[in-house]
């Protein structure tokens, strides 16, 4: 296809002495560096959007920025790469929607080795329904799997479980046959994650302990998403041998625990990260998300859909913690 000169994007500028958000013509020169040009077609809304469209939000490190930290699409132009013109792809973390013009665009440039072809059996919608929060709860499921967890083996805790990498885990744990419990403060979203796999689902309250640094023995393993004061009660209350796959902080950064979770239960806090997992990794474990790790109600995941004029109420109301699920961007 010939290519325009310019691509619609929604912009976050924080050069001026307030914030703007808007929608902008940028050229396609200044997307950044890159070997691949990709027409954008659906991206998603995550927390660390949210953070990055605020100068508030220490996250964006060049402004203006277009926000977005996952997108798929086609290649349009695949440079001298061994990607094929029309090939569906999508690319996540890294510097994406940071420190590079991200998926909030209706064409991005993406250097060759963040890219992964869309794996088979996952359109390009599904992809952006798990998205970078999808990629994260396969990883979490999997460090756990990779300590020991096994279905059969006891309960396993979700916490912020209503958000977008709770709620894939929730799915793809139960998906996997593990006996789930979800933990949110939405329990009007209760219903809705039974329907997703969670066997029980329980209110932040029942994350609240003595403050004692070893509490009675309930998960064999949890995916937490919050960290803070719930991820130390966590840590308190794993069972024997029990593990912890960590990947978030709406909660707080401090982890107020011990060393007597570790040192008489044995317990493990495993360290999540998403951003800079290795491209090998990241192919392998997309792959997975359209094989054995895919959830059973991928398409229920999706709670809304916007186009990226709806991007900004949008994010307003993920950093203010009403979010539940995925919210899909329709870029193209």
């Amino acid at each position: 296809m010939s290519l325009p000169d310019v691509s619609a994007a929604l912009v976050a500028d924080h050069t001026g002495a307030v914030d703007v958000l808007e929608r902008r013509s940028v050229p396609l020169t200044e997307l950044g560096d890159g070997d691949v040009t990709v027409l954008v077609t659906w991206s998603g809304v995550n927390y660390k959007d949210g953070l990055a469209s605020r100068r508030s939000g220490k996250v964006a490190r060049i402004s203006p920025l277009v926000p977005g930290i996952d997108l798929a699409g086609v290649v349009v132009d695949a440079g001298s790469t061994a990607l094929q013109v029309g090939q569906p792809v999508l690319a996540h973390g890294y510097d994406l929607g940071v420190a590079h013009h991200g998926g909030y665009s209706q064409f991005a440039r993406v250097p060759a080795e963040w890219i992964v072809p869309l794996p088979d059996g996952l359109s390009d919608r599904q992809a952006m329904t798990l998205g970078t929060a999808g990629f994260t709860a396969a990883l979490s499921v999997l460090a756990l799997e990779e300590h020991g967890l096994q279905p059969g083996t006891g309960p396993v805790l979700v916490t912020g479980a209503t958000g977008g990498v709770g709620s894939v885990a929730v799915a793809i744990l139960a998906a996997r046959g593990h006996e789930v419990t979800a933990s949110t403060g939405k329990q009007a979203a209760a219903d809705w994650l039974r329907a997703l796999g969670a066997t029980h689902v329980v209110g932040r309250d029942a994350l609240s302990g003595t403050g004692r640094p070893l509490e009675k023995e309930q998960w064999a393993g949890a995916v937490d998403c919050v960290g803070g004061e719930p991820l130390a009660q966590v840590v308190a209350s794993l069972r024997y041998g029990g593990a912890v796959a960590a990947s978030g902080n709406t909660a707080g950064t401090a982890l107020a625990t011990s060393v007597f979770p570790f040192i008489l239960r044995g317990v493990s806090l495993l360290g999540i990260d998403s951003v800079r997992c290795p491209i090998d990794r990241r192919r392998d474990v997309w792959r997975r998300l359209a094989t054995d790790l895919r959830p059973a109600r991928l398409d229920d995941l999706a709670t809304d859909e916007v186009d990226l004029d709806g991007v900004p109420a949008v994010l307003e109301q993920i950093l203010a913690g009403g979010a539940q699920g995925r919210t899909l961007v329709r870029v193209g």
